[in-house]
């Protein structure tokens, strides 16, 4: 099953419930972000229309494309696209090349610029959190275990008995069915979590039973081939600042026919640069010689 989220920022009250669950559940500092970064996977901003005076609440985070052009210039599989939906990030494997932040047409993937060990980060849908099960035992240490008796992980760390449960709590949700953290959190329902197919349809009723209320789009259902986090709103995208200009095509295709010409341009950058060196270096050789030279002279004389 290939889930997805749906936000409706029409329903959106600016309580920041979805962005404070993204950063609990990650360990990161509480703070009210508004532009993504290695610690902000999902961000709040205010949009206030200069003409009606109303105020639109914009939430930012990972599109996870079906087809994610960031999964495609990784060079080391750190992101893949999942059967799930997400497109996951594994810490174990990335090494901060970045490729992906120059692929994402979405500008999502952040570098932890502050880091001694420099990773490239990104929503991954809370894809581990939502596969970590109640049933999982517990090891001498308090480490949980998986069947196979090995440490469960999440997001790279090893979890305690106590984050177990408080990740079961915060992805689990009325229904009792596991979701992402901010769709819980949301007291509104501005954000909902299911699958992929069903939120389309329901997105597309929300906008025929109810036209004047919404611009009629489906923001992510067509953008580079289709995404798994749709919005809907009352106000253009384009105004909200939304990149609305993107072509209907997957990306990947193209991202290769730009990294294939990495190699080349590699190699001819190395060579203008080792040719601008021996140049310095010959002309330094020059200048000492010279100098030997009239040095020579001057002792003769």
């Amino acid at each position: 099953m290939s889930h997805a989220i749906l936000v409706d920022l029409t329903e959106c009250v600016g309580c920041g419930a979805c962005r404070d669950a993204c950063q609990q559940i990650h360990h990161f500092p509480q703070v009210e972000a508004t532009s993504l970064d290695a610690q902000n996977f999902t961000t709040l901003r205010l949009y206030e229309n200069p003409e009606s005076g109303t105020e639109t609440y914009i939430r930012q985070m990972c599109q996870h494309c079906k087809e994610p052009a960031c999964a495609s210039a990784c060079l080391v599989g750190a992101l893949e696209k999942t059967k799930d939906g997400a497109v996951t990030w594994d810490a174990n494997k990335c090494i901060g090349c970045r490729y992906c932040m120059l692929a994402c047409p979405f500008d999502i993937p952040k570098y932890e610029w502050g880091s001694n060990n420099p990773k490239v980060r990104k929503c991954t849908m809370c894809y581990q959190e939502r596969h970590v099960r109640e049933d999982y035992e517990v090891d001498d240490a308090g480490y949980v275990i998986d069947r196979k008796g090995k440490r469960v992980t999440v997001d790279g760390r090893e979890i305690t008995a106590e984050e177990r449960d408080t990740i079961l709590e915060m992805t689990t949700n009325y229904e009792g069915n596991r979701a992402s953290a901010c769709s819980v959190a949301c007291p509104m329902e501005a954000t909902i979590f299911g699958e992929r197919s069903e939120l389309v349809a329901e997105a597309q009723r929300r906008i025929r039973e109810n036209p004047d209320s919404y611009v009629h789009k489906v923001y992510g259902l067509k953008e580079v081939g289709g995404t798994s986090v749709f919005y809907l709103s009352n106000v253009s995208f384009e105004s909200l600042g939304f990149r609305t200009k993107l072509e209907e095509t997957p990306l990947p295709e193209k991202t290769w026919r730009v990294l294939e010409k990495i190699p080349d341009i590699v190699v001819t950058a190395g060579v203008a640069l080792g040719a601008v060196y021996w140049i310095t270096n010959r002309r330094e050789e020059v200048r000492r010689f010279e100098d030997e030279k009239k040095n020579r002279i001057k002792t003769k004389s």
